[in-house]
């Protein structure tokens, strides 16, 4: 068994959110938009192990609805502007804000199972024990 040092969630959540490894702080958590790196280009730390799922969609969804609607209905009720006008602020606010929040959403939940040691980021995680005897494949 390895001996583990004590991982600090906070650092962790924000080297995540700033899409960098979680380990090292260096290395980037992505090779492309939303597709994790194996291992960090940096320290070399093992990042497959993650499952985000459908978590970081999820907590885009939620952030994003919790800032657009407050502002749009302050806009609506101050200034009573067209349905033209909410379109073409909204929905560009709404894609923008998303596609920015999205891979750093994901990087702060790699970051989080990290330091808590979730699935294989525990060097003492027995996969055959998760998976009912099966290897992942």
């Amino acid at each position: 068994m390895a001996i583990l040092q004590k991982r600090d969630v906070w650092h962790s959540l924000w080297r995540g959110f700033s899409k960098q490894c979680p380990s090292c702080g260096k290395g980037n958590i992505f090779g492309k938009y939303l597709k994790v790196n194996d291992h960090c280009p940096n320290c070399d730390e093992a990042l497959h192990h993650h499952r985000a799922d459908d978590a970081p969609p999820y907590f885009t969804i939620f952030i994003v609805g919790h800032i657009i609607v407050p502002v749009m209905m302050a806009i609506e009720i101050a200034y009573r502007p067209s349905l033209w006008v909410h379109t073409a602020l909204w929905l560009p606010a709404i894609i923008l804000l998303s596609y920015w929040l999205l891979p750093r959403i994901k990087g702060a939940l790699i970051g989080l199972q990290w330091a808590i040691l979730m699935h294989g980021f525990d060097p003492n995680h027995d996969e055959t024990k998760e998976f009912g005897g099966h290897s992942a494949s």
